[in-house]
Formats: structure tokens, sequence, C-alpha cells
């Protein structure tokens, strides 16, 4: 390729990327750059109407287009193809002044977007998707948002709405997305707000007589993060005003986040074309985080903070603590400060002390029905056969185990664990907690198979 034709393919990327497509195919696509020699550069062009509708429509385009990649006192000058069989044409110079830039051009440089202030995104930076733990309760919410900020407002959730209780991690997704768009996307406007803050900018925009101006900021994000929006309900003018905000944003392809503590189709108070739109992209629930999730997050602020939690104490507080993120995160920095500022261990005292004030602790009641039929499971019989005469080894063992937990962990009479587990009398159940005993002190491995079944006694 010519340095022309390099030149000119420059300036067709420039052009193509200010213009439609189709106006880009119909206008330029069939110019042919000719050849470029002491700073006059030759186009060739289908008519004398080319000519005619390039200098009235994209002169002022083409004009800068030439100074940004040839150069400034680039001149422009057409070839009009009169005959195609001979090749025969006219040279036409352009009507505009090329050889140097207009001092205060009266058209809007097309290369340079109007440059919006600064915005702070309003965002939490702790907040992010490396410390939001992935669990069942909140898978679907966590891919969607990575989705999202890999690619704001080019997927398929938007807008996502995400729900759920108090506490489960709603703000700390919606920042997420945030935070991870601003690292991909550093150019994109994005910004957080909890509908209590777009309520009070919006009376104040109504007070002031600048609602116009309030609009016109809103409809200049590209990712908008509304946290909390069943505090909309029964505010008829902020959600018209956000009707239309939402309408500008997502049809020019910016993305929506937002979160409630319930989901579309009970909220009330709100707008029925709203609540629609909510339903266009996904909606998400994040539940209340099961007791694997609970332990994961605990574990992963130990190790972040440097912590050191006997991991009984971390699986008494993931039994415990159920409903939300925060409370679990609330007993870990109580715990540290009662222990650091007391002097105090850490241990199920401290950790059941601190909880209590928390949460109400439910003490799990044991039965010898449940520990029989957790040990069968444990050993993958059925509770008929601990039930036989049966002499196997497997049998006898586990049928021993479940009358020495029974005795640990109930306050069952001798006679009653011992007709429970087998119809034996007391005598049995003694000699069964001797043997276990006995066992327990000289063999690892059926120690460490008695400490398990406990911990699922524990669950």
């Amino acid at each position: 390729m010519n340095n022309h034709e390099q030149l000119w393919s420059r300036c067709l990327g420039v052009i193509k990327d200010n213009i439609s497509d189709t106006s880009f195919n119909t206008w330029f696509a069939p110019i042919v750059a000719l050849k470029f020699e002491n700073n006059v550069f030759v186009l060739q062009v289908p008519s004398q109407f080319f000519v005619e509708y390039i200098e009235e429509k994209y002169i002022d385009l083409l004009r800068m287009t030439l100074y940004r990649v040839v150069g400034i006192g680039t001149r422009l000058e057409y070839r009009v193809l009169i005959d195609k069989t001979s090749g025969k044409g006219t040279q036409i110079p352009s009507t505009g002044d090329h050889s140097k830039p207009k001092a205060a051009p009266a058209f809007a440089n097309p290369y340079h977007k109007v440059q919006l202030p600064d915005l702070d995104p309003q965002l939490n930076p702790a907040y992010n998707f490396n410390n939001l733990i992935e669990g069942k309760s909140n898978k679907l919410a966590r891919t969607a948002g990575i989705s999202i900020g890999n690619d704001p407002g080019k997927n398929i959730f938007n807008p996502l709405f995400v729900y759920g209780q108090s506490g489960v991690g709603k703000t700390h997704l919606a920042n997420a997305i945030g935070v991870m768009t601003k690292q991909f996307h550093p150019e994109k406007r994005v910004l957080y707000v909890s509908a209590n803050t777009f309520q009070i900018q919006y009376t104040d925009a109504v007070r002031n007589n600048t609602v116009n101006d309030f609009l016109n900021f809103y409809q200049t994000i590209d990712v908008l993060i509304v946290d909390d929006i069943q505090e909309f309900a029964g505010k008829t003018g902020t959600q018209n005003t956000f009707f239309h905000i939402f309408n500008h944003l997502h049809q020019n392809g910016k993305q929506l986040v937002l979160t409630s503590d319930r989901s579309p189709i009970v909220l009330v108070g709100l707008e029925q074309r709203l609540l629609t739109r909510f339903k266009w992209g996904l909606s998400a629930e994040i539940e209340k985080p099961d007791f694997e999730l609970r332990k994961a997050i605990l574990q992963h602020k130990i190790y972040h903070d440097g912590l050191e939690i006997p991991d009984e104490v971390v699986d008494f507080i993931a039994e415990n603590v159920v409903d939300n993120v925060r409370d679990l995160e609330g007993v870990l920095v109580s715990i540290m400060a009662h222990s650091t500022l007391a002097d105090l261990p850490i241990d199920i005292l401290l950790a059941e002390k601190i909880i209590g004030r928390i949460v109400s602790i439910t003490k799990r009641v044991n039965t010898v029905e449940k520990i029989r039929d957790v040990v069968c499971e444990y050993f993958s019989l059925s509770v008929d056969a601990i039930s036989t005469k049966s002499r196997k080894r497997e049998v006898v063992q586990a049928r021993q185990i479940a009358m020495y937990l029974s005795k640990q962990l109930t306050k069952s009479s001798l006679s009653s664990i011992g007709n429970t587990i087998g119809q034996r009398d007391h005598a049995t159940v003694l000699h069964a907690c001797k043997i276990v005993t006995d066992l327990m002190d000289c063999d690892k491995n059926f120690r460490s198979s008695v400490y398990e079944i406990e911990e699922k006694l524990k669950k």
C-alpha cells in the first residue's frame, strides 16, 4: 500500500467513528486516494454531486481529519471521473481553506467529545469481587455482576435487579460491579447512589428550579447503580424523573444496576411502567448465606486480617450467626476486641458470650433417635441393622458408638438408650461406652470417626 493510501485508510478509520455506518458507506467508502504531493491530497470521487455534498455536509469533519492524520497545511482536491473507460477526469479544489486551521471554529470538533468534569463514583473500594465470597446463595448475582464489570451495557443483564434481605451482600455486590468497571474501563462514568440520596438531589433540583440540569447530569452516566430502589415508593415526582433517566440510559446502551429488599413482583408503591422496566434484564436474588458460605466468609476475613481463631470457634460462629454477613463480621471484631482488651482466650465461651448479645443462641438438642440415625448414615447401615443381634464387626461398632454418644450428648437413662438402640439393657450400654472409650485412646482412626460423627451432630 502506497503512502497516500495508508494515510487515507487512517482518515477513513477516524471518519467512520464519527458518522453513521450508512453515511460512511454512501459518501466515503467509494472515495479513492490518488496521490499526496506538495501538501496536496487528491481524492477521486464518483461524481460532481459527491463533491458538492461532501463540501456542504462533511467539510469540517474532513478538514479536521486531514489535520489530525496528515498534518496542518494539507490542501484537498477532488478528481471527478468523467469517462470510466479512458480514465479521464477533472480536478476540483476544495472550497474550504485547508492550509491552516480556523482560529475559532464555529463547529464542534468531532475528535474531542465534550469534556465532562471528573466524576467521583461514590464507590467503596473495600467492596470488591476479591472479598465477595461465592456460594450457592449469591452465585447467580455474582456471576452476572462480573459479566457487567467486564463489559457494561453490552450484555443481557441490563438492568441487573438484585434483591434480598438486609445484610446479605447487595450493597457489596453493587459496589464491586462499579469498582471492577472502573478498573477495566477507567473512561466510563460510573456512579453509585442510594435511592435516598437520589430523592434528596431531586427535591433540591425542584426547589432550585434546576431539574433539567439534574436530568442532564444523570443522562451522562455510563453505569448507574441505585441502591435500595424500594425507597422510591410513593415518590411520584422522583419516579417520573427516574423513568426518563432509565429510558435514556437503557436506549443508549448504558448499564443500570438496581438493588432492593424485595423482588419487582412484590414491590408496592412504584409505577407499573417502572416495574416493567426493572424486569427487562435479570432479576437475581441473594439469599441468606448457608453454613458453608458463612464459614468461608469468616475464614477469608480471618486470613485477610491476619487473625488467629480456633476452628471450633469459627464453626460455632458460622452455626449460630445465620441471618447476614454484617453480623458475622461484627462478631469477629467484637471477639478480637474482647480478647485483646480484656486479655481473654478466644474460645467457645467467649464466642457464646459475644454472639448472645447479637442473636438468640438456640441450644441444639440431640436425641437418642437422632444420634442413632446419624451413626447409621455415617457407616452406611440401615437403622434395622443395629437393632438386630448381628455380631458383624461394623454393626457392633456402630451400635456401640451410638450408645456412647447418646450417653455423652443426651440426658437419657442407660435403659432408655439401650431400649432405643437394639433393645439392649443398661449393662450393655455401659459395656459399649467402656469399649468405645478404650478404642478412642489407642486407635487414631477410630477416634477420628467418632469426632466426625460428633461434628455432624452439631450441624
